[in-house]
């Protein structure tokens, strides 16, 4: 996993991605799908589609997907991955130096990818899926644009704000065709999303949210066992209006900021999980490391992986 995300932007593009997440899994023996720019547009991506548009290298959506072999059924976990090859933040460009180790802004990729391919290799008893949605949010005449209104799967309609908000795009795409086609029991998200999460947090925390108290407790249990801490946010009911646009259903970043910046962007993927068992993991902070530190090596950390699998050890 911190081989994929520090693997240079210059080699790993979406279709890069797609492929060597096809190879690790057929090395697995797992079942992998893939959604070029055509069957994406087919599809209604149109999160994935608008954040990749700016690239000449084209998006694109993997599924990898783990069935216990002794024939148990357990329970349907699905992780969803950020996977934004290089973020330059689009349109709404970053500064140089926040650019730099962008390359790593697919960690929560490889982290769904990490976890489906540990469940297999320890046998866990539950199905397990991977869903990575892969774009590279670059610049260029195809460009979308802060003002735009997306057309995202399922038809729900997002103002743009903010091009360098862009996980949040295609994460809502990636949920909400979990949420239609996979049928999952417990539907979990992992990204490198927010600054505010580091803000909040600094580098050794993710941001953890849900309503579910179960589901909660399991998580921070299994990452008390595996070393990455987590904490509990809120999901503040009273910001909800910060996501509401007037010229779409939803606004992906708020017009007028209550703050709590990490708090707003759960909000707005909450909208897109139906009515499934949901977590979300906002990774921005400990997912990368600026130098060597205990068991961490400087670059990406793999934040999230053990975890995960812990969780599914656990499961009952």
């Amino acid at each position: 996993m911190r081989d994929l995300a520090n693997t240079p932007s210059s080699t790993k593009d979406p279709a890069w991605m797609a492929e060597r997440a096809g190879e690790l899994a057929a090395e697995a023996g797992l079942v992998t799908q893939v959604f070029d720019p055509e069957a994406l547009a087919a599809e209604g991506f149109g999160g994935i589609l608008a954040v990749g548009a700016g690239s000449s290298r084209g998006p694109r959506l993997v599924t990898v997907s783990y069935t216990p072999a002794d024939g148990r059924t357990g329970r349907h976990v699905v992780v969803v991955g950020k996977g934004i090859t290089f973020d330059t933040g689009g349109l709404s460009i970053k500064p140089r130096e926040p650019m730099v180790a962008m390359k790593t802004d697919m960690a929560g990729a490889a982290v769904a990818l990490a976890t489906v391919l540990a469940a297999a290799e320890a046998g866990v008893g539950h199905r397990v899926t991977a869903v990575l949605p892969l774009a590279e949010n670059h610049v260029g005449a195809a460009s979308y644009r802060p003002g735009d209104v997306l057309t995202l799967r399922g038809g729900r309609t997002v103002e743009v704000a903010n091009t360098d908000a862009e996980g949040r795009l295609v994460l809502a795409d990636a949920l909400a065709y979990a949420d239609d086609v996979l049928d999952p029991d417990v539907l979990i998200d992992v990204a490198t999303l927010t600054g505010a999460a580091t803000l909040g947090l600094g580098q050794g925390h993710a941001a953890l949210y849900s309503a579910d108290a179960a589901l909660l407790a399991a998580l921070e249990a299994a990452g008390a066992t595996t070393g990455e801490r987590v904490w509990h946010m809120p999901l503040v009911e009273d910001y909800r209006p910060a996501v509401r646009s007037q010229v779409a259903e939803l606004r992906h970043v708020p017009a007028q900021s209550p703050g709590g910046g990490s708090i707003t962007a759960a909000l707005f993927l909450r909208e897109f999980v139906g009515e499934r068992r949901w977590a979300h993991l906002d990774i921005a902070g400990p997912a990368r490391s600026s130098k060597d530190r205990h068991e961490i090596t400087e670059g990406a950390t793999g934040f999230g992986a053990r975890l995960l699998l812990e969780y599914l050890e656990t499961l009952r």
